[in-house]
């Protein structure tokens, strides 16, 4: 539907319509839209997940739960919540020896600068042609539920792995969402379609998930090698092998990626220094050079720290060429936490007598 068909006795269903369209033109690859209602279990089973302290160190999952569960203080005229996709999906590839490992939707640009353009654009056909209504986007930025909503705008479900899943897409979506007090059509819910598979689960390499449909932060490779911001413990380390930023394989293990397909979104294809950047770099660099290769995309919010913190733990896990020395370059590093992990990789790599 076109700007020019919509009229001002346009039914509910044909404004929804309308409204999917602008999305579209705006670039989203997927819209689905969900009226504002109370969200029963699911803010039941999100209070006993932060209870048993599963956010790990994410202290902002804790804060503004009120919004979080009632989205109409954020925007108290709240009637509908867009929800918007974009694919990132992009052919698998496996590091050679001594490079790291980073996860698919981290390979190009920031998808938030990504997201935050073409949702801008949304909002402005939105207020163009529904002049005087209110909106607020975010994209994983505040406190909004948005694979939940997500799941109730039928762009698809969530998993055993806790992450949305679409039949057409598979796991290769990025959210973000407008909130409106447009009052717009809804969506049929995403219906479930893992059945009995456990796929997700049987590949996570810590046991993060302690039962389908729940993840324990503390255990996730993802959580810890971006959102941690301290030593990873030791009795994970082996298992973050060569990844430097995130990790993909409860997703990569899911069925429905045979519908996947590569993202047309040119800021997502894979930049060559972050599809299996070369560890060695990664452990010696310094803020500039850390700057300098990672302005612009993900992999910033690791810090310099983080990412040769994760580095050193790779180089432990799989050596390669100067790994050694590179390591005891880092046992001088200005950070007391990369200095830990160096130590730790040095001695595990000495221990196989490695050189």
């Amino acid at each position: 539907m076109t700007t020019e068909m919509l009229k001002p006795t346009a039914s509910e269903s044909q404004v929804a319509v309308f409204v999917k369209g602008l999305a579209q033109e705006a670039g989203f690859d997927v819209v689905g839209i969900a009226r504002i209602e109370d969200l029963g279990d699911d803010a039941s089973r999100l209070m006993e997940w932060v209870a048993a302290g599963r956010q790990g160190t994410m202290d902002y999952m804790v804060r503004n739960t009120d919004r979080r569960l009632d989205p109409r203080r954020i925007l108290p005229a709240l009637q509908s919540i867009v929800c918007v996709a974009l694919n990132y999906g992009e052919g698998s590839s496996e590091p050679a020896l001594g490079h790291g490992r980073i996860a698919r939707y981290a390979r190009g640009r920031d998808y938030h600068k990504v997201f935050t353009n073409r949702l801008s654009q949304f909002e402005r056909l939105l207020h163009e042609q529904f002049p005087g209504i209110n909106t607020r986007h975010y994209v994983d930025t505040g406190p909004v539920l948005e694979k939940l909503w997500a799941e109730r705008a039928g762009v698809g479900w969530r998993g055993k792995h806790t992450n949305l899943v679409s039949r057409e897409w598979g796991s290769w979506l990025l959210l973000g969402e407008v909130l409106t007090d447009l009052d717009l059509k809804a969506d049929a819910r995403g219906e479930d379609h893992c059945g009995t598979c456990t796929r997700c689960l049987d590949a996570c390499p810590t046991n993060a998930f302690p039962a389908p449909y729940q993840l324990d932060s503390n255990r996730c490779l993802s959580y810890l090698t971006i959102e941690h911001r301290g030593s990873i413990p030791v009795e994970f380390r082996e298992a973050l092998g060569d990844r430097v930023f995130g990790c993909d394989d409860c997703l990569e293990a899911c069925p429905w990626n045979r519908f996947a397909r590569e993202a047309r979104e040119a800021d997502f294809k894979p930049r060559p220094e972050l599809l299996a950047p070369l560890l060695t770099d990664l452990v010696t660099m310094d803020d500039a050079e850390f700057l300098r290769r990672f302005a612009g995309t993900a992999v910033m919010r690791a810090k310099r720290e983080g990412l040769a913190r994760n580095a050193c733990v790779a180089l432990g896990n799989v050596g390669g060429p100067g790994a050694l020395e590179a390591l005891k370059r880092a046992l001088h590093d200005s950070s007391q936490i990369v200095r830990e992990h160096a130590q730790w990789a040095v001695d595990r790599l000495e221990s196989k007598d490695v050189r």
